[in-house]
């Protein structure tokens, strides 16, 4: 019910990861990490599921070592998802998941060692068509732009993406996305401006090491908000110290907020006071749990009285004010005859909420085959 996203984003161009299409206008993809032992087959590929369940579009994995990588082409056969392998320093790893059909390479070429052995690389992802991300990180600058800068600036990270970036230049491969993470929001917000307007390529944009969930998730939004603001971004990945699940779910609020991409119901409600005539936090936090399996975009307002009620309700798909022992009940901004008893708000409002969900679902499908 709320119009389209005033961002205009930046133009980047395309790449792809598995099936998932990244720059040039795409969906911007939300991805997470696995942090199960790569060696634990079964853990992996649980997690992984867990994640493409919550909406992940895209999963990355580390393969630290062989035995990692023979892990990896066990898990790669198990999910359908696109899997890309976090790989530092040693090539004959990425040569590895490549022939397992890793979908992305997450390795930055200058760290790998010799020209031969980059070259090897390069020719491999390009033989496979598969795209590479260099990730520069703000805590692992190499030892000679940390003494040049004394410590981590915007510069330093872009000058440290830009050799990366002039490597796979120098070799003739433009797959590639990039990201300038650092755990300081102004740090890496600054870094992203200035590589957005040196390079075309798409942009994974993070916070790294934000920190626990509740923490983590307002330095991520507070960073990715604003460069997402400004139509910079291509990919995101919100870094949690918490059950990766919550990085897809706090990546996917960051977007919905700014309407930038929308999955499942947004519940606009209100934070209560004493004129509040039923349970809204109770009855907010119940449906979220009850509901996380809908996927269909769809606002949904739930606020505990009359005065900010029926105002959110009418820009709403669906909607609730609190009134004395019944509230009003509103369907696409209409307030309709059928009034809820605050006693079972909870089951009435998820049976509409279900019902309106396969109606716009239905709606969504013909739309799409009639274009």
């Amino acid at each position: 019910m709320h119009n389209e996203s005033p961002i205009k984003r930046r133009q980047s161009t395309r790449i792809y990861v598995g099936d998932v299409p990244i720059g040039d206008g795409a969906p911007i993809a939300v991805q997470s990490m696995t942090n199960t032992r790569t060696t634990d087959v079964a853990a992996t590929v649980a997690q992984i599921k867990a994640l493409e369940n919550v909406g992940a579009d895209i999963v990355r994995v580390s393969v630290p070592t062989m035995d990692a990588a023979e892990a990896f082409k066990q898990i790669k056969q198990q999910v359908n998802i696109p899997l890309v392998a976090d790989i530092h320093f040693d090539y004959r790893i990425a040569l590895k998941v490549a022939e397992y059909g890793v979908d992305c390479l997450r390795i930055n070429p200058g760290n790998i060692g010799r020209e031969d052995r980059i070259r090897a690389v390069v020719d491999c992802a390009r033989d496979k068509n598969i795209p590479i991300r260099i990730g520069v990180n703000g805590g692992s600058l190499e030892k000679d732009i940390q003494q040049k800068y004394g410590e981590p600036t915007p510069d330093a990270l872009v000058e440290s993406a830009m050799r990366h970036v002039d490597i796979l230049d120098r070799l003739n491969f433009d797959q590639f996305k990039v990201s300038v993470k650092a755990s300081d929001v102004f740090l890496a917000v600054d870094s992203y401006r200035k590589l957005a307007q040196q390079i075309k390529q798409p942009l994974h944009l993070g916070i790294t090491e934000a920190g626990g969930a509740r923490a983590g998730a307002v330095k991520s939004a507070v960073g990715l908000g604003m460069l997402l603001s400004e139509g910079i971004g291509d990919t995101l990945r919100v870094s949690l110290a918490a059950d990766p699940v919550e990085e897809i779910k706090v990546g996917f609020d960051i977007l919905k907020s700014l309407r930038i991409r929308s999955r499942g119901i947004n519940f606009i409600a209100c934070p209560t006071c004493s004129r509040q005539e039923f349970d809204v936090i109770g009855t907010v936090n119940e449906l979220e749990q009850r509901l996380e399996d809908i996927t269909v975009p769809m606002d949904v307002s739930v606020i505990g009285c009359v005065v900010n009620g029926p105002g959110e309700a009418e820009v709403s798909h669906l909607g609730i004010a609190g009134g004395n022992r019944k509230s009003a009940f509103y369907e696409d901004g209409l307030r309709q005859k059928e009034r809820f008893d605050n006693d079972n708000v909870i089951e009435q409002l998820e049976a509409k909420i279900r019902a309106k969900a396969s109606m716009l679902d239905t709606a969504n499908r013909i739309d799409v085959t009639e274009k």
